[in-house]
């Protein structure tokens, strides 16, 4: 692997050097196996709530097509990043081209991105539905369900673009190794050869945006759902409202709680090891729990996916039962 030393462009970089969790051979072997399990249950935790909502009529709702989309965005979300973990995990060089690198960085954040719209419009639909009951169904109509969910998937795509070629047109010097499982901006811009105030600004300002606007308007949200909930008469009433927003609380907490532990404070704060242990929280870990959060607090949705599993039974019984005769 090459890496220029000279100010010119980046394109004479081959790859970079991602270290992951340096440890033994035998230890790459049980990251190795310990992580596609996670990997393969959260597919299939996010899988069966995709299908749940899609094959149950009674889950066709915008709050449940939002969950569906959402669980979409999460195997998406995990996949950016696992795969090209695992193969670390089994490879001696652990390179990744530079293409490579800030392809992940692009698709890693913006589908961080577009998690965060897709919190808020979530938290929109609860503001909604606690605050105006009546008129929920005429409000949050099909037409504007799929608006905001188009709506997320195109700003937060659209979001990293300048970053992502403002950061890619940069020169890059030294070892060429980035200390972390995955290309994440703090490692990588500490390789870059020289960082130009105008583009550390515009960096830094463009960044937080789409993690902050949609945090606050969660928050807001849900500031007016709690109002609106205290003013419920009966304790019976409370906690029935309470209750429907109850699991995308706990989603909310878990992302941003490990998020703006990672970015709320400077990079330089964090040491190598703390990084990637926040960073697998939010990007691993999250994921992975999000289906039994919902699918627990939920009973409609715990319903609907005990339907989904005895039509999986029994499809794989009739196959079995085929391939036999």
């Amino acid at each position: 692997m090459k890496i220029s030393n000279t100010p010119n462009t980046s394109s004479t970089i081959t790859g970079f050097i991602l270290l992951g969790f340096p440890c033994p051979r035998e230890g790459q072997i049980l990251l190795f196996v310990l992580f596609s399990d996670l990997y393969l249950l959260t597919l299939m935790g996010n899988g069966s709530i995709i299908c749940a909502v899609r094959w149950d009529q009674r889950l066709h709702t915008p709050m449940y097509i939002l969950l569906a989309n959402f669980s979409f965005l999460e195997i998406w979300y995990v996949t950016s990043t696992v795969p090209n973990m695992l193969a670390n995990f089994l490879s001696d060089n652990k390179l990744i081209s530079f293409s490579g690198c800030f392809l992940q960085f692009y698709f890693f954040f913006s589908l961080g991105s577009t998690e965060c719209f897709f919190l808020a419009i979530m938290a929109f639909d609860r503001y909604l539905a606690i605050c105006w009951p009546l008129h929920y169904p005429t409000l949050m109509t099909g037409r504007l369900c799929a608006n905001l969910i188009i709506s997320c998937w195109v700003l937060g795509f659209l979001w990293f673009l300048i970053p992502i070629i403002i950061i890619s047109q940069m020169s890059f010097c030294g070892s060429g190794i980035i200390d972390h499982f995955l290309c994440d901006p703090g490692p990588l811009l500490a390789l870059t050869c020289k960082k130009p105030p105008v583009i550390e600004l515009v960096f830094s300002t463009l960044s937080p945006v789409p993690l902050i606007i949609p945090f606050l308007f969660i928050m807001g949200s849900y500031a007016l759902v709690l109002r609106a909930v205290l003013k419920v008469p009966s304790a019976a009433g409370r906690k029935k409202a309470f209750s429907t927003c109850g699991s995308h609380l706990a989603v909310v907490s878990l992302f941003y709680g490990s998020v703006l532990v990672m970015y709320g404070s400077p990079t330089s704060e964090h040491e190598g090891g703390m990084q990637k242990i926040v960073t697998l929280f939010y990007s691993i870990v999250t994921p992975l729990l999000n289906p039994v959060i919902y699918s627990l607090r939920n009973k409609d949705m715990k319903k609907a996916l005990q339907k989904f599993l005895r039509l999986y039974k029994m499809l794989i019984k009739r196959v079995l039962e085929q391939l036999e005769t």
